[in-house]
């Protein structure tokens, strides 16, 4: 099955938690703290792989999940860091967080920290010092980055076959390459992309892709050309081939640089050859008259014609292609940038009060990712959070907006911990 798209929804591990634990030993009488901090939660990474060709397995499996930190133990002992999951996907996947690109796998191996596990939390033995002998305070884990991701293939080749069904894009690649693409003399043959490495001379190669076949509206998602037509992005060149046999082969041209002008993309303005294909069972004069009615439409486009089976036409358009395939990947070479995971960080030490009801509610990140390490039954936990929001200056926003004492104070959009100002 080729799957070209999917959702997923990827979790980095929990930290794990530090723990409150004093060292107890013969003839020691007051032994210090020695409680051990967690470990830090896995990684969810992507691996892209020329041995993946499409994102099927993520149809079944939506959810991916790193491993959890271990928690910390005595003797200062610190907690495992929790195993990274490691994703491979098919070179040419795009990943996408709310509609923007976070990601994108153009070469074999790339690899891309896509969620960061959570930070373990501190051990007792974290919080000693000259006036503070004996804490009983240890920090929970932080929880992994979550996201709900939309994961893209679009096929990364030199060369786009595009053209209406049945206009012989299998043939020419199966004849010219070690591609075995379905082949049959019925429209829609081809129901999924095939790639194929074509030798034109010594050591010239490109690489091919055989687009199934568009039809009239396919830029609206008629026939799923909109499904297709995503392949066509990324290719440098179209090859775009014209049945011979047609009643109309200048309708037909129109109909396919239509659909690729309608697309999200304006994919007309590629680079092009067009290709009146099939000719090895026509008269010339045939064949010149069809020949004529597509240069009148393709403008300046190079027009070929050729035979996939006799290969009558085919060693000259395959040297033409190479040619533009050549300066296309001279100019793309000179403008290409990787793109970055990109990852939106607040301003540390910003924070803010709102009123809400009887609630009082805090956010900001660092105040935040300090609660979330609270233990909230602990006493001397909370005393110090009590302690870290007073040096942050929350305590005076109190006095200034005059909050009632015994307040219930939330961290964020967690509901579940709070303290009494």
């Amino acid at each position: 099955m080729f799957v070209d798209n999917a959702t997923v929804i990827v979790t980095a591990g929990k930290g794990g938690n530090g723990i409150i634990s004093f060292r107890r030993e013969r003839y020691i009488a007051k032994g210090g703290p020695d409680g051990g901090d967690g470990g830090d939660g896995g990684d969810v990474v992507f691996v892209a792989s020329d041995n993946e060709n499409t994102l099927a397995n993520f149809r079944y499996q939506k959810e991916l999940k790193a491993a959890d930190g271990a928690n910390g133990a005595n003797a200062k002992r610190h907690g495992k860091k929790g195993r990274d999951l490691e994703v491979k996907v098919p070179v040419g996947t795009q990943i996408t967080l709310n509609n923007e690109l976070i990601a994108d796998f153009m070469e074999d191996g790339q690899t891309e920290v896509i969620a960061i596990g959570g930070k373990g939390g501190f051990g007792n033995a974290h919080f000693t010092s000259s006036t503070r002998q004996a804490p009983k305070i240890a920090e929970k884990g932080e929880d992994g980055e979550e996201f709900e991701l939309e994961l893209e293939l679009k096929i990364i080749a030199d060369v786009g076959l595009v053209g209406l069904p049945n206009a012989g894009k299998s043939t020419l690649l199966a004849k010219s390459s070690s591609a075995k693409p379905k082949i049959a003399n019925y429209p829609f043959t081809t129901l999924n992309p095939h790639l194929g490495v074509v030798k034109v001379g010594k050591g010239q190669e490109i690489l091919m892709a055989d687009i199934p076949g568009l039809i009239d509206g396919a830029s609206q998602g008629k026939g799923l050309g909109d499904e297709f037509l995503r392949h066509v992005e990324r290719t440098q060149v179209l090859l775009h081939l014209i049945d011979s046999y047609s009643n109309d082969v200048a309708q037909d041209y129109k109909t396919i640089i239509k659909e690729l002008k309608d697309y999200k993309i304006d994919l007309s303005k590629k680079p092009q050859i067009v290709a009146l294909t099939k000719i090895e069972g026509l008269d010339t004069d045939i064949v010149s008259d069809q020949l004529k009615s597509l240069k009148k439409v393709s403008k300046d486009k190079q027009v070929y014609r050729i035979s996939a089976l006799s290969g009558e036409g085919m060693k000259e358009m395959l040297y033409g292609l190479y040619d533009i395939v050549q300066k296309q990947r001279e100019k793309q070479a000179t403008e290409e940038e990787s793109i970055p995971v990109i990852r939106v960080v607040e301003e540390e030490d910003e924070w803010s009060v709102e009123l809400e009801k009887e609630k009082v509610i805090i956010r900001g990140n660092r105040i935040e990712r300090f609660a979330k390490r609270t233990d909230f039954e602990s006493e001397d936990a909370v005393r110090r959070l009590r302690d870290i929001m007073r040096k942050f200056g929350i305590m005076k926003e109190f006095e200034k907006k005059n909050i009632e004492p015994n307040s219930k104070v939330y961290f964020g959009d967690n509901r579940e911990d709070y303290l009494e100002y």
